[in-house]
């Protein structure tokens, strides 16, 4: 049915082309059509299996190495006699390989929800045309040609052109994101490529009545109609990885390459050597790949994201996707929504113009505080009559109530439309009180506001039983309808040169973009029958005008500030008209008055070279719809940047979904925009999600800390394993004390970097450049240069127990069976013992470097003696913890059989120090040659 432009052509033409009638279509008719059409429910499209989905978590590079390293423990425990040290390796390398796979697994089940959420926005139940008769039916029986009837309170069932309407206004904010309820005509609309907001003759799947009554035949069910296509859209839509996700992946293939290699040349060494049988071999292998795997880094990654995600709870942002925490700090571009995010989302009078003077509104949004402005001095408005009688006809024009907002937002809550909702609200600043004004004035019928008319009346009796017509509508509209004015405490005739200086007024107040309500009143004699309204709405008398606004958020210039200042680029994406787009655009900071805004229609002309050049530069789009939105993000990630998109409404969800960062709103949002999403804002600022981004800045960098001192630690490890081995000495340490070093020893202080105090002046800088890899040359440099030194002192401290406790090295390569002969004729020592030794001064020194060198990762930019150590408290107490633990693994009797380890003596300690000490002394600058590149770059 997508070939035909219903909203174009009048009713006859729809009823023709889906062959029905305004009695609708038989029982017959509809189960024949139900078989073509299928049934009006979203389907669900191919779809990952939960147990693909979890087994998908284990084709991660580093996961295959530990889960071959699994199967080797296991098998050299039973094959090569190892016992309970290889069941012991294999049980808690296995611990760790589940834990990070039931993880990765619930983040990505969860994210893939979204089509649930809008299943269940469908309406249940239809009141539908059959056979001449209205009956109720599940509205998944719908089919196109079918008539349907929806009053106040009504769920949309499907896409269908109006052919009745009565007072009949539905809330679209869904599916355009716009709150205000757009009232429903029947008569043809020719429009130029229009979008959902524009099509006021049609009714959409998923929205809400919100008064008066209409019918309409249905156009489109299912997956055809406009819900159904962003739901196919969210499907169909890929979540791409994140940065830090990338970072993981790069880092795991560049370690299995690392081991891959490592493990070759060993065993390539050994077999030319014929040093030992197979057993060993697979025993040093799974030595290697253990070292050179920071099992811990999953679970120290997941726990610093963990904690941030508790902390940005208290920023007003709750993350659903952990890596997003890690994303929203590299940023590039933040695609905001308008309406309630930038803006209040609250209606505000800002301007009056009566009696001839133009008066200025203070306050914003729902709240008591307010005050009167006359040329710059303050109004006394209860002393103008004229003011008095503006602000009563707003009250009386309307059906929106006001009642107290207990949520302590504000002081009221709107119940209705928000513009009938802001005339209440500046009364009660004027202090006109409703409830007095209902009491003085009790309406009898309304002639009810539609697109065509432009207006509404509201005939009420007054005191005396007096009848009068109040009326407001578009300003043009309703002085058209005048002859009189009331000006000067008097009614006199309105005058033609003052009609028009009365529209350019209204003009003044349309180019700050606000709504502007023209406002009248008609004293009758008698009722008219049936209140007609060509009779009712003549001969008025002009009152005034007021002019109003969503205003923006107090909030939003500081945070647009702290954006430019951060190297982020904000854009505005909104369904709302050009100029008011503008208006906000430009009062917030981000265009200049004449800066560029780009409709929907205009990006539907545009060829795809002209799209892709216009999303670098314009910073605002107007009147758009989801395909836009949608298109607008794809575009800005192929220009490599990354972005984040918030959203609220139901057609936000594909946009929300696709982007690197998806934000929902926690107040207004859609249940299957929070679903995509892989942010909630619980207040649905645009200042929060600066916030957030700050957040993840700083988590970022202490992900960094921890990643470069993990890695440093596990290269301290390979070096030494792997000089060792090729000079012919045994493992200097064996692979459950490797797993302690790499869980527990750097564990901890790892878990303390991650919430260390952040940098200062995170948001002074720009973000990292897209695609820029955590692990660049500067930190490979850095790491290097780090497990050298490390491997030099754990090096130094093997060799030297072996040397003192073994007696002598005869050349490095002797045969061991013979040194153990040796040794025990020399120092009286068994070799089992000198081994035990020196591996135990090798694993100690390890573990005491690398918590001195844990004060060097700190800072990204200092020498430890520069920074301010008593600031980090949670890493002074994993230092002292794992200095605990590791005495522990030294001198308590049943530990130290477990890890094979025996007590050191006092020199040991010196020695064991003594070589430690160069760890304070690395300089960072290795690291951080990129950060300085980026200090020069300027925003994008």
């Amino acid at each position: 049915m997508s070939e035909h432009k219903w909203h174009s052509n009048d009713v006859a033409y729809a009823a023709k082309h889906l062959n029905t009638t305004m009695e609708g279509i038989s029982n017959s008719e509809a189960e024949t059509r139900l078989e073509t059409h299928g049934y009006n429910e979203l389907v669900t499209l191919g779809r990952i299996s939960p147990l693909r989905m979890f087994l998908g978590q284990f084709t991660d590079p580093m996961v295959i190495i530990l889960l071959v390293a699994i199967v080797i423990s296991v098998f050299a425990s039973i094959v090569g006699g190892e016992g309970d040290h290889g069941f012991i390796d294999a049980i808690v390398i296995s611990a760790i390989v589940i834990f990070n796979a039931v993880f990765g697994f619930v983040q990505e089940y969860k994210s893939e929800q979204a089509l649930e959420a809008l299943k269940e926005m469908a309406a249940p139940r239809a009141l539908v045309m059959r056979d001449g008769l209205w009956i109720e039916i599940d509205s998944k029986q719908l089919v196109p040609g079918d008539i349907v009837a929806l009053e106040s309170g009504a769920r949309v069932p499907a896409d269908g052109r109006v052919v009745y309407a009565v007072g009949f206004s539905i809330d679209e904010a869904v599916l355009t994101g716009e709150s205000m309820a757009v009232r429903k005509v029947v008569d043809p609309l020719h429009l130029r490529n229009p979008v959902i907001a524009d099509m006021t003759n049609m009714i959409f799947s998923g929205t809400t009545v919100v008064s008066g009554k209409g019918r309409a035949i249905v156009t489109a069910t299912g997956m055809n109609t406009e819900f159904g296509k962003i739901a196919e859209m969210v499907q169909e839509s890929e979540k791409d990885m994140t940065p830090l996700q990338h970072d993981l992946e790069d880092l795991g293939k560049k370690l299995g390459i690392v081991v891959i290699v490592l493990v070759a040349i060993v065993f390539a060494a050994e077999v030319l050597r014929n040093v030992g049988g197979m057993m060993e071999m697979l025993l040093t292998a799974i030595a290697l790949a253990v070292s050179a795997i920071p099992e811990g880094l999953p679970a120290v990654v997941t726990i610093t994201l963990a904690i941030g995600v508790q902390r940005m709870v208290q920023k007003n942002a709750i993350v659903r996707r952990l890596p997003s925490v890690e994303t929203l700090g590299s940023t590039t571009i933040i695609a905001s929504d308008k309406t309630g995010t930038i803006t209040k989302n609250e209606m505000t009078v800002t301007n009056f113009f009566v009696n001839g003077m133009t008066i200025d509104v203070t306050g914003v949004g729902y709240n008591k505080e307010g005050q009167f402005f006359q040329a710059g001095k303050e109004f006394d408005i209860h002393q103008d009559p004229h003011a008095i009688k503006l602000i009563e006809i707003g009250q009386l024009c309307g059906n929106a109530l006001l009642q107290e907002d207990l949520s302590g937002r504000g002081d009221w809550t709107i119940v209705g439309d928000p513009t009938e909702g802001a005339l209440l609200v500046v009364a009660e600043k004027a202090g006109v009180s409703y409830d007095k004004t209902r009491k003085d004035y009790t309406e009898i019928t309304e002639i009810s506001f539609d697109s065509a008319r432009k207006r509404m009346t509201s005939i009420c009796s007054g005191p005396d039983e007096s009848l009068t017509a109040f009326s407001n509508g578009a300003p043009e509209v309703l002085l058209s309808l005048c002859s009189l004015i009331y000006e000067n405490g008097t009614v006199r005739p309105l005058k033609e040169d003052e009609r028009e200086s009365i529209l350019e007024v209204a003009s003044g107040f349309a180019e700050k973009a606000l709504r502007i309500l023209a406002f009248a009143y008609r004293d009758l004699d008698h009722e008219i029958p049936d209140w007609d309204a060509e009779e009712v709405e003549r001969d008025l008398v002009f009152v005034g005008l007021q002019g109003m606004i969503d205003p923006p958020r107090d909030e939003v210039l500081e945070a647009m500030a702290t954006c430019a200042k951060a190297g982020i680029r904000p854009i505005m994406i909104t369904g709302d008209h050009e100029l008011t787009a503008r208006a906000i655009a430009y009062e917030v900071g981000l265009i200049e008055r004449d800066g560029q805004v780009v409709t929907g229609a205009m990006i539907d002309d545009m060829t795809v070279e002209e799209f892709d050049a216009i999303v670098d530069t314009c910073n605002v789009y107007a009147r758009v719809a989801p395909e836009h939105k949608l298109r607008i993000v794809e575009a800005l990630k192929g220009h490599n940047q990354v972005v984040a998109m918030t959203g609220d409404g139901v057609n936000d969800a594909p946009a929300v979904k696709a982007a690197d960062v998806g934000i929902a709103m926690g107040i207004r949002g859609a249940d299957v925009t929070k679903e995509a999403s892989d942010v909630i804002l619980v207040d649905d600022n645009f200042a929060t999600i600066v916030s957030a981004v700050e957040k993840g800045r700083e988590i970022y960098s202490n992900i960094r800390k921890f990643v470069r001192f993990l890695l440093a630690a596990n290269f301290d490890e390979v070096f030494l394993i792997f000089t060792m081995i090729m000079i012919g000495l045994p493992l200097p340490i064996t692979a459950i004390q490797i797993l302690w070093l790499n869980l527990a020893t750097d564990g901890f202080p790892a878990l303390a970097l991650g919430v260390d105090p952040p940098e200062k002046g995170v948001m002074d800088r720009p973000p990292r450049k897209p695609g820029k890899k955590m692990m660049d040359r500067g930190m490979m440099s850095f790491i290097l240069v780090a497990g050298f030194v490390a491997f030099l002192a754990s090096a130094f401290a093997f060799l030297w127990s072996l040397t003192v406790y073994g007696g002598w090295i005869p050349g490095l390569t002797g045969d061991a069976v013979n040194w153990a002969t040796d040794v025990s004729s020399v120092t009286g020592l068994t070799w089992d013992y000198v081994l035990t030794h020196a591996r135990t001064a090798a694993f100690v020194s390890v573990v005491i470097f690398e918590l001195l060198f844990v004060w060097n990762c700190r800072d990204e930019y200092h020498p430890v003696w520069k920074t301010h150590i008593t600031d980090s408290k949670v890493l002074m107490a994993a230092v002292l913890l794992s200095i605990v633990l590791t005495l522990a693994t030294v001198y308590v009797p049943f530990i130290a059989v477990l890890f094979q380890t025996v007590p050191l003596n006092p020199l040991d300690w010196v020695v064991i120090i003594l070589v430690c000490i160069p760890a304070l002394f690395i300089p960072p600058h290795i690291l951080f040659g990129h950060y300085r590149e980026q200090k020069t770059t300027t925003a994008a």
